[in-house]
């Protein structure tokens, strides 16, 4: 007697990684980030929810897959924002300059930067990601007045610290330990994130 055909969504498999990557990476260039949602995803993919949960783990694992980022930001700053927040800054500063420096994970983030200045869809939803998944983050963490804008502060100038040592490559930060960058650096970045808000009398945060 022979079985019926099998129904259901596929099973995952290295293939169906790669569909699941093909429609992500179409769908965030045509539509941006936060209007694409894992479970449209994974129906158009033709598979479970659960499955593109397991093979990339939430919207920022998908966005640096499809990217082959082999290790990204978004997801490293969430991992920071959950320590003491007085000591945040110098973590999410060594965090980052520890990525960019190293060979293989710095590589495709420079590729990623590469291309957004090439193409304006890519550079539009790299700004959307920074945008809602780490200034947005910082900001709900840190609260108090003008949040938000603080927390772009601090993303400038932790962009602008990056650029500097990993693109452009100027001395003397281009050579730099890393601990001597977060020993000089980390005051700028902490008045970002606290200052602005203390001028105010109100609530400020860490000192």
């Amino acid at each position: 007697m022979n079985k019926s055909p099998r129904r259901g969504r596929r099973a995952g498999s290295p293939d169906t990684r790669a569909q699941i990557l093909d429609v992500a990476r179409r769908r965030f260039l045509a539509e941006g980030y936060h209007a694409v949602t894992l479970r449209s995803i994974a129906a158009e993919a033709g598979v479970d929810l659960a499955l593109v949960s397991y093979f990339f783990g939430s919207k920022k694992g998908l966005f640096g897959a499809c990217l082959a980022l082999a290790a990204n930001p978004a997801e490293l700053l969430a991992q920071t924002l959950e320590g003491d927040l007085a000591t945040f800054p110098q973590r999410a500063l060594r965090a980052m300059l520890t990525v960019w420096d190293d060979p293989e994970a710095g590589a495709p983030l420079r590729a990623m930067l590469g291309g957004a200045a090439q193409d304006p869809a890519l550079a539009a939803l790299v700004k959307e990601v920074i945008e809602r998944e780490m200034i947005d983050k910082i900001a709900a963490r840190i609260g108090g007045p003008d949040a938000h804008r603080r927390a772009g502060n601090f993303c400038t100038q932790m962009a602008g610290l990056i650029l500097t040592r990993c693109i452009l490559r100027l001395e003397p930060v281009a050579s730099m330990p890393v601990d001597e960058i977060v020993r000089f650096s980390t005051p700028p970045l902490r008045y970002a994130l606290w200052e602005p808000a203390r001028a105010t009398g109100r609530s400020a945060g860490p000192r």
